[in-house]
This record gives structure tokens, sequence and C-alpha cells, in this order.
């Protein structure tokens, strides 16, 4: 074999290496990559089924329900325009109270109940998730732009 072609032989199997790394590695990327959604954009099946994603809102005030002599938990999740219940089994933030900021991570089941893994709450009064606060906002304005257009109409 020639010096030229033992070359070639070595910077394309330098190649191809590399190309295995660079796809293992956005593989990796790929399938720890978790999405934020809101419970609107659930409702409007925006949301991946059987994949983890993150739901963000605040907790419905009255809707937090304890099994007793257990650590499973449902309670509701809204962005005040759409609701999601989330059903939870283990132990909940200090700072996880009905009317806060939640962020919930896990999968939607076919019953459109979200099966979290993991409950994260707000630090302090002063914090909320920036893509939790949006779509707050966004919610709220949509809500006060329908709700005059539903009092006009007969």
């Amino acid at each position: 074999m020639k010096a030229r072609h033992r070359r070639f032989a070595w910077i394309g199997a330098g190649v191809a290496v590399l190309g295995v790394a660079v796809a293992l590695v956005l593989n990796a990327f790929q399938s720890n990559l978790v999405f934020f959604f809101t419970p609107t954009q659930v409702a409007a099946k925006e949301a991946p089924q059987g994949r983890p994603f993150r739901i963000g809102g605040l907790v419905e005030a009255g809707s937090v329900k304890r099994t007793p002599n257990s650590v499973d938990v449902t309670f509701v999740v809204t962005d005040t325009a759409q609701r999601v219940p989330v059903i939870y089994s283990g132990l909940l933030p200090d700072l996880f109270k009905e009317g806060k900021g939640v962020v919930a991570q896990g999968t939607l089941g076919p019953d459109g109940t979200f099966k979290a893994t993991e409950v994260l709450a707000k630090h302090d009064e002063n914090y909320m998730p920036p893509e939790a606060a949006a779509a707050l906002d966004a919610a709220s304005k949509h809500k006060t732009m329908s709700t005059p257009t539903l009092k006009t109409s007969p």
C-alpha cells in the first residue's frame, strides 16, 4: 500500500470515528431534551404523548387532594385559561401551595392526566420561571380579550 493510500485510510477512519462520536452526542442531547408546555398548549394537544415534558402554571385553589397514609397527591395546574389534572407520588417541596406557581415534569396519560415524576415550586414570592410567567400573562390577556366579546354576543 502506498503512503498516500495509507494516509487517506487514516483520514477516512478519523472522519468515521468523529462522525460516530457526533451522532452519539446528538442522540444523548435528544433523549435528555425536555420541553415546557402550558395547560393551554396541553389542551390544544401540542404536548407530546408518551414523552416526558414539563408543565407549568398555578396550583388551582382547592384542587390539592392527598391520599391518607400515602405520599400520593393530586392537584390541578392552570394558566387561568385551561386546567390539567396532575398525579404525583412523592414528597412535595415545602413551598408547594395552592395558588402558587409550580412546574411539574412527567408524561401525559391517554386520559389527559399528567403523571408527574418531579414537582418544582417557586423559591420565593418574586420568582416564577420565565416560561410560566409568559404563559400566565398570555392566558390572562387572551381571557380579558375574549370576555367582552362573549358579553356582547346574544
